[in-house]
């Protein structure tokens, strides 16, 4: 079976733990225990977050200089290298010698007049308390979003992915059974001219939506968003919340969730799983497995 994963931000990086090289490895290392036990018995193409990683790399390259701030594209491209690395390393290392891997820097085009240009709502980077949100969103412009009292996230655009354009060459690898690490970050978002010539823009696409075109595109037969929390809950965070273990695509609204995390997730899922004979599930890294089996985490399919 083909499978796409969508590894998630927070799973390469706990919710709270510091940014250092050392914690990056070890989750690093902890996802490719659970997407080599996959690579066993299915063909796997793995995509990745970079939440928290650009948001760091923002936040170094405004402390260097903050009149010549880099832009989010060029950013998004320097995280998705340094988390491909580490995902390709610990796999290859996962996996038995002689495993084909490759880490594709992968572009993906989106409409410029996207509406979500105008109303940024995709977290990124760490927490901030009052004061210090306050001081970046004077200091640097940037648009802050409360997610608990008093802790803070930069939001930035996030705009829907509309093609590959290295999709012909996903294709050939994947097809020749290379394990490629692809779509890191959701993509680095570029647009495309009047006259054909692509440019990077300031945005970061979900990495969930992003996925899920690719396996759209791919044809994969499954696609697992996997990140930190053990499946897909009604009534988040109150006293009736209850874990949905399985569904059909039509049984569920991505405007019941929260926008900028468990949304985009449950619409790329309902969407991929539109179609009779494919799977989509949702739940924690170490489920990966049981997930893909139903055994764990919310499995979305026709019945």
């Amino acid at each position: 079976m083909r499978v796409v994963v969508a590894l998630g931000g927070n799973a390469l990086l706990q919710r709270g733990e510091p940014m250092t090289p050392e914690a990056q490895r070890a989750n690093v290392r902890r996802a490719a225990l659970a997407l080599a036990d996959l690579a066993r018995d299915h063909d796997i193409i793995v995509a990745h977050g970079n939440g928290p990683q650009v948001g760091l790399l923002a936040l170094q390259a405004a402390a260097y200089s903050s009149e010549t701030l880099w832009p989010l594209d060029i950013l998004g491209a320097e995280s998705v290298g340094m988390i491909g690395y580490l995902v390709e390393q610990e796999l290859a290392n996962a996996l038995p010698a002689g495993a084909r891997l490759a880490t594709l820097l992968t572009q993906i085009e989106v409409d410029p007049d996207d509406p979500a240009f105008a109303h940024p709502e995709k977290p990124i980077g760490p927490l901030y308390d009052t004061a210090a949100a306050h001081k970046a969103r004077t200091d640097q412009g940037w648009p802050m979003v409360e997610e608990r009292p008093g802790q803070w996230r930069r939001v930035v655009p996030s705009p829907l992915p509309k093609r590959i354009p290295q999709i012909a060459a996903l294709r050939l690898l994947a097809e020749a059974g290379v394990t490629v690490i692809c779509a890191g970050g959701g993509g680095i978002p570029v647009v495309r001219d009047a006259a054909g010539q692509l440019a990077g823009i300031e945005a970061v696409i979900d990495k969930d939506r992003a996925a899920g075109l690719l396996a759209e595109e791919l044809e994969a037969e499954a696609f697992l968003m996997l990140t930190d929390v053990d499946a897909v809950y009604r009534d988040w965070g109150t006293t009736t919340q209850a874990a949905i273990r399985s569904a059909a695509p039509g049984d569920l609204n991505p405007a019941d969730f929260p926008p900028g995390s468990m949304a985009p997730k449950v619409g790329a899922a309902c969407a991929f799983a539109a179609r009779n004979g494919r799977i989509a599930g949702i739940g924690r890294l170490e489920d990966a497995r049981a997930i893909l089996e139903g055994r764990a985490g919310t499995r979305i399919a026709r019945t």
